[in-house]
């Protein structure tokens, strides 16, 4: 089994960085070729004496990618472990590096601005990974697996995170270098993989009895973005925000803490089973074409496509989730009235066009609201397609939860208390002595007790705040029943009377996770975090949900179009175009990656109006605090002041009412709807009465920017 190096060393050459592992000599190095990039296998040994500039020790390879002017070498150059898990030390990245292939001679606004993106977006990206744990799957996947297959080639690709880096190395492994085509398994040890989420791991004791508890969060690499960027399916039928959570007990962890590295020893006495049980859930966004559209109001603009447009990518993601997890039951927390609506009922008409219109529903109400639960059940007893194996409920939320009446939620718990004891969870014993040493070093063979069947998929309308809350009651839920199997709990008993420590490091490890997805997908942390963290809704949760409220505005209106970049960049949704290749798109960016792709291309009296509005409101204030002045003067500033605070507010009154041009758009992927609706703001700017006279009616500079891009594109071929 080839499992990554622990210690790689980076050796700097003019020709080459080449990367070796100092405990293992006997491995074959890597060359990675200046400037050209070519990957190539060599002996360490005929390397010794090459002359190095210098010598660097880093934590793994992230991968490899190329901008406009060069390729990087991304490498993880410090690690701080953050615990272990059933003997095997998981890592966080802390700190990066990228190593050109070549010593740039130019300057270029492009390649500095995308060298910006991916080092921001590694530095702020919650990334993990382990030298000998497979953390992209599931422990019930893994105890399905060989485990003497390579880590990567076990890894599951929806979460092997840095997957597109790792691109140059894995062709390399499967066809060789160029002229001599075959496959180099010598490279297995190079290739790292990485998760990007949420990772918690805590030794703990429950009600004096040492065990570990641990929560996993894996985002999902395809249709990852930003909040109003990036919502529901694309044509893969992959969800947008789709997150894959583990929480995992495990007892008798502190035995296994040497096979991790092969020792597979310990003192006499201490050969207790190792147990381990896992309980998996996901969330996704609503399985339909949909979207909300920033215009700078608070209340994006909601557009749904036609629901028989999406129907297959929504059949082919259902395809996978039934694959992969079994049954699913889809619990929908949007809310049944206002802007909400809409997105409920094409979740409900697609669950139903899914299950062949055979599906017969099931209504319950109460006091609260006119509909609480919205069951739909497949008729028929056929379990080989996925219109027998899709259960949807509704729960209205917000108006169960209304009053601050958090105890509410449980009534979504008791109404699925049977399908939650038919799913189970996983569970496995590492019995002493059952090590594959032949296969897998160190590695345990875990023999199966029981397998989840069935999985629950979340969703609200950003998969974060309702979601998160469900997502715990539900963990919870499970929990219990975990630890009464385990003989450590009375049956009905929970272990929230039973331990208030474990009960606070539950909702913590939760609140967490709601914390780390949320600021993923919206740059801010969760709602609601109070009820998670204090089991209570209070005043001042609702005070920090305000200021969360604010803050997401902000952010998804002014800032997320540069964050979604960065995921596209990081994720190959986008690839630069070597220099000299032009391209020019609206929205003040280049579609498939030119000179100048960043730029601002609006016209100049569009980018000049909130500046003139801030401006006058500064006056305003000016004249306000000015002390009093000669009586000559003062009707020509009041004169003035008013003039100004007029224009003060047109300029805040235009920006408001066009807020499609003011919106920081994403550049490299310019969305569909956010060009339809830039075009149709420019259009109707063009008929205003004091700007349209001085608006282009075609992009600024367009047709020279090609021009000047064609010839600055021919300066910079090297």
């Amino acid at each position: 089994m080839a499992l990554p190096f622990r210690d790689v060393n980076v050796q700097h050459a003019s020709d080459s960085y080449i990367f070796s592992s100092p405990s293992s000599p006997n491995a074959p190095a890597l060359l990675i070729d200046r400037p050209t990039g070519d990957i190539r296998l060599s002996d360490a040994s005929l390397l010794a004496g090459k002359r190095v500039s210098r010598v660097t020790s880093i934590a793994g390879i992230l991968g490899v990618i190329r901008l406009r002017l060069d390729k990087y070498v991304v490498l993880i150059t410090k690690a701080k472990p953050v615990g272990k898990l059933c003997g095997h030390t998981v890592y966080k990245v802390v700190a990066t590096e990228l190593l050109p292939l070549r010593e740039r001679q130019i300057s270029d606004p492009d390649e500095d601005r995308f060298l910006a993106l991916l080092r921001g977006f590694i530095r702020d990206g919650p990334m993990y990974f382990s030298y000998t744990l497979d953390l992209t799957n599931s422990f019930q996947r893994q105890a399905q697996q060989d485990a003497a297959v390579p880590l990567w080639k076990r890894a599951d690709d929806r979460f092997f995170w840095n997957r597109f880096l790792q691109s140059d190395l894995i062709n390399f492994r499967n066809q060789g270098a160029r002229g001599f085509p075959a496959p180099q398994p010598g490279i297995d040890p190079y290739i790292l993989p990485v998760i990007f989420g949420m990772l918690e791991i805590h030794p703990t004791t429950f009600s004096g009895t040492p065990l570990t508890l641990a929560l996993i969060t894996r985002r999902s690499r395809y249709r990852a973005g930003t909040r109003y960027f990036t919502r529901g399916l694309d044509e893969e039928g992959h969800a947008a925000n789709y997150n894959e959570t583990e929480q995992i007990l495990v007892l008798n962890d502190n035995n296994a803490s040497g096979y991790a590295s092969g020792a597979g020893t310990s003192k006499a006495g201490e050969h207790k089973e190792m147990q381990i049980l896992s309980y998996v859930q996901t969330r996704g966004s609503v399985p339909a074409f949909w979207a909300e559209i920033n215009t700078l109001k608070y209340t994006p603009k909601l557009q749904i496509r036609a629901i028989e447009a999406a129907y297959p990518a929504a059949r082919a993601h259902f395809e996978e989730q039934v694959r992969l997890y079994g049954d699913n039951y889809l619990v929908n927390l949007v809310n049944q009235k206002g802007r909400e609506m809409p997105v409920k009922h094409a979740y409900e008409k697609m669950v139903q066009m899914l299950t062949n219109n055979t599906g017969v529903e099931h209504i319950q109400a109460d006091q609260h609201t006119d509909e609480k639960f919205r069951t739909i059940e497949t008729a028929g007893n056929s379990r080989s397609s996925i219109a027998n194996r899709l259960h949807y409920i509704y729960f209205d939320f917000h108006a169960e939860t209304k009053g601050l009446q958090m105890h509410r939620a449980q009534l979504l718990i008791d109404r699925m208390r049977d399908a939650l004891l038919a799913q189970q969870y996983f569970r496995a014993v590492d019995m002493p002595g059952s090590r594959q040493l032949s296969a897998a070093p160190g590695l345990p063979r875990l023999e199966i007790r029981s397998l989840q069947t069935s999985v629950v998929r979340t969703n609200c309308m950003d998969c974060l705040d309702r979601t998160n809350v469900v997502q715990s009651l539900l963990a919870r839920w499970t929990l219990d029943r975990m630890l009464s199997d385990l003989g450590l709990l009375p049956r009905g008993a929970r272990f929230a009377d039973a331990d208030p420590a474990f009960e606070n490091l539950f909702r913590n490890i939760w609140a967490d996770n709601a914390d780390v997805v949320s600021k993923a997908y919206s740059g801010t942390g969760a709602m609601k975090t109070d009820l998670t963290r204090t089991g209570k809704r209070t005043k001042a949760g609702a005070l920090q949900d305000l200021r969360v409220a604010l803050t997401r505005y902000c952010k998804n209106n002014f800032t997320d179009g540069p964050r979604q970049d960065a995921f596209d960049l990081f994720l190959g949704e986008y690839v630069p175009v070597a220099a000299g290749t032009p391209s020019i798109s609206v929205m003040g960016g280049g579609g498939i990656g030119g000179y100048d792709v960043f730029a601002d291309r609006r016209p100049v009296w569009i980018q000049a109006v909130p500046y003139i509005a801030a401006f006058g409101a500064f006056f305003v204030m000016v004249a306000l605090y000015t002390p009093r002045v000669s009586d000559k003067a003062i009707w020509p500033l009041r004169l003035a002041t008013i003039f100004w605070a007029l224009v003060a507010v047109w300029g805040f009154w235009f920006v408001m009412s066009n807020g499609m041009l003011y919106v920081n758009w994403p550049k490299l992927n310019p969305r569909p709807w956010a060009t339809e609706g830039y075009h149709e703001t420019i259009r109707r700017v063009r008929k205003d009465r004091i700007l349209g006279p001085l608006v282009a009616r075609h992009e600024r500079g367009l047709s020279t920017a090609r021009y000047v891009n064609a010839e600055e594109g021919k300066k910079r071929i090297e």
